[in-house]
């Protein structure tokens, strides 16, 4: 009899390790299959406003001046190169911003959850950054912080934050009401509802601010970039545009909205793969 019992659990075990390489496999396609549709989607849109609109050759270029630049130029050794390195120092300035944005965000929104109060006093301040340009912010932000890590944090985390913070609130105040009063019933506070019921149900909401929050903090790098620290792709951008090198800064807006497409996309996949093994179905259209 236990020898049988053995045999069925491991059996369970293996139709749940299959299941879920289905799961990832379902996952990946899904994401390869969106991906190559906006890239569709783009290149048509691309080349299709530059010929409507009439825009100068000189100014406007197109997908095949991009890849001639990038690939079959003389120097497109050297293009690559310099957009590598500047690419890299880019995605740790969003790495940090990313990070910054979010764990603010989800302290937040647990704060809010615990104390309508709180709710109250901090909402209308973090609507207030939202609402308030980062171009006008930002003078004074280097100021204060100057012109090296910290201003990274706070430009790019005030992209990521509020609709991070929108977000993860709206999953945490969507857990059932009926669960909460169980955890209540049997001894708990609110700390060990939030902890049972409100963080787990908010997990499709922490996604959606996930895949929101990884463009919105390449946006805030190239931001920082531009205005305060000199380096990566957003001071490449505009260095190649006070020089008139527009095919450049053509390339450089290409490798960074690719960029954030595979993210977003890998964001997606590692979203299926839990929100499935949660018994959970993602949000759609954030």
């Amino acid at each position: 009899m236990p020898d049988a019992v053995t045999s069925g659990t491991a059996a369970r075990r293996r139709e749940v390790r299959r299941e879920a390489s289905r799961q990832v496999l379902r996952a990946l396609g899904r994401s390869l299959l969106t991906f190559a549709l906006t890239l569709v989607v783009v290149l048509v849109l691309w080349t299709g406003a530059i010929e409507l609109f009439g825009i100068s050759s000189y100014v406007a270029k197109g997908p095949a001046d991009v890849w001639a630049y990038l690939v079959t130029d003389e120097d497109a050794g050297e293009h690559l190169a310099l957009l590598r390195d500047d690419l890299g120092v880019s995605l740790v300035h969003a790495f940090i911003g990313f990070v910054a944005g979010l764990v603010v965000a989800l302290l937040g929104a647990t704060a809010f959850r615990l104390s309508q109060g709180v709710e109250h006093a901090l909402m209308p301040v973090a609507m207030l950054l939202r609402s308030v340009p980062l171009i006008a912010l930002a003078p004074l932000i280097i100021l204060v912080f100057g012109r090296d890590v910290a201003t990274v944090a706070v430009v790019a985390g005030i992209v990521v934050l509020f609709p991070a913070l929108v977000n993860i609130a709206f999953g945490l105040h969507s857990a059932s009401p009926q669960m909460v009063d169980v955890i209540t019933v049997h001894g708990g506070n609110s700390l060990t509802a939030l902890r049972t019921v409100a963080l787990p149900a908010s997990a499709p909401s922490f996604f959606a601010a996930v895949r929101i929050s990884v463009p919105g903090a390449l946006t805030g790098a190239l931001l920082v970039e531009w205005l305060a620290t000199g380096d990566g792709i957003g001071s490449t951008i505009q260095t190649a545009y006070s020089q008139v090198q527009f095919s450049l800064v053509w390339l450089a807006v290409v490798l960074v909205t690719a960029v954030s497409l595979v993210l977003y996309d890998l964001v997606q996949v590692v979203e299926s793969i839990v929100l499935s093994r949660m018994g959970m179905t993602p949000r759609q259209g954030s």
